[in-house]
This record gives C-alpha cells, sequence and structure tokens, in this order.
C-alpha cells in the first residue's frame, strides 16, 4: 500500500514539475531543489526525487548530487534532431496505413486544419499549438502502432517546451504553417505516400525546425 501511495506522488510530482518546465515556470538553465519543490508539492522529497529521476531519463533535467536538478535549454540543433526523428515515425506510420485508414486520417486532418484556421483568425496561439501537434500525432497514430505512438508522444511532450518559447514566431508564421498542412492532406488524399514523405521532410526541415521546434 505504501508503494502505491509513493508511486502516485510520484507521478504527480512528475506530471507537475513536467507541465512547469513546458510552460516556463521553471525555464531552462534554472536549477531545481528537491526541498522547495517538496515543499511546494506537499509531499515529502521521496517521490520528488524519484520524479527528477524519471525526468532526466526523459532529457528534461539534469542532476547534480546535492546541489539540485538543470532544467536542460533547448536549442536548435535539438529541434533538428527531434524534427528528424518525428519525420521518421510520422511516414512510418502514413506507410503503414491501410487504405481504409488513410481516408480516416483525411478526415481528420480537414477537421484539425479547419480548427487551425479558425484559431489564426482568433490569434489563439494556445489553440493552435495544441491543433498543430495533434496534426502531427495523427500520422503516427493511423500506423496502428502502439509502441510507435508512444515514441511520438514522448517525443511530443518535448517538443512543447520548443513552442511555449517560440509562440510570437508560430504567431507571424502561421498561415504558411496551416497551408503546408493542407499540402499534406492533399498528398494523403492522393494515396501518395511518396509525396507525403517528403512534404513532411520539407516542413520539418532545417528551416523550420529551429523556428518551431515541431514545425
Amino acid at each position: 500500500m505504501l508503494d502505491t501511495i509513493t508511486e502516485t506522488a510520484a507521478q504527480r510530482a512528475h506530471r507537475v514539475i513536467r507541465d512547469h518546465i513546458v510552460d516556463g515556470t521553471h525555464p531552462g538553465g534554472s536549477m531545481l531543489s528537491e526541498n522547495t519543490l517538496a515543499a511546494a508539492l506537499g509531499m515529502s522529497r521521496t517521490p520528488v526525487r524519484a520524479a527528477l529521476l524519471r525526468l532526466e531519463e526523459e532529457g528534461w533535467v539534469t542532476i547534480y548530487p546535492k546541489r539540485g536538478a538543470l532544467v536542460r535549454a533547448f536549442t536548435d540543433q535539438d529541434g533538428r534532431e527531434m524534427a528528424g526523428a518525428r519525420h521518421l515515425l510520422e511516414t512510418g506510420g502514413v506507410r503503414a496505413a491501410s487504405p481504409a485508414a488513410l481516408a480516416g486520417l483525411c478526415t481528420r486532418l480537414e477537421a484539425l486544419i479547419d480548427a487551425q484556421e479558425a484559431a489564426v483568425r482568433a490569434q489563439d496561439r494556445d489553440e493552435l499549438v495544441e491543433l498543430c501537434m495533434s496534426f502531427h500525432r495523427a500520422f503516427i497514430e493511423v500506423g496502428g502502432n502502439s509502441l510507435l505512438l508512444d515514441f511520438g508522444d514522448r517525443l511530443r511532450s518535448r517538443q512543447a517546451v520548443m513552442l511555449h518559447l517560440s509562440l510570437p514566431t508560430v504567431e507571424a508564421q502561421a498561415q504558411e504553417l496551416v497551408a503546408e498542412h493542407r499540402a499534406l492532406l492533399d498528398a494523403c488524399r492522393r494515396g501518395d505516400h511518396d509525396a507525403c514523405a517528403a512534404l513532411l521532410q520539407d516542413h520539418m526541415s532545417d528551416k523550420l525546425a529551429p523556428r518551431f521546434g515541431l514545425a
């Protein structure tokens, strides 16, 4: 029973600390203290320590004994590497999809793009970010491989850090971004896997990756 309670507290600590990194409460380069985090979360240091160890495994922080956990500051190179990894996941999902699944993907993508255009008109940057992330997740999900989807979700949460830091850029390039999403939808409708892969590569190229973190 105690193990279950400790695990639940550790999971909560992990979620809250990660969310605070994503929203900028704990910016890159800041040092996190177990004692301070435990007091803020209303729990002991044990689950906080477990959460920080997990965050270190996921690449969010680097732990320095007796000093704390340093929040990772992401670079343009990180963005390029993430974009490359996601390109492999997304194109793999599309290539593995059945014709019926691909048709369903097109319907879903069209709805997401319509919502993106509405978010652009409303100048709702936060909503646009969430919709873009859902758009790209759909390419992985359509392949029906739960392991690849899990990998994509781990990458997706880390990319949220870059998106949060790049919100003004996302807004400035929003119309270009949505237009490229339309082109991807058209390729999917044609069932042209090669064109879709090429468009995804261009969409997540070095030109976009540093600006958006996930394009």
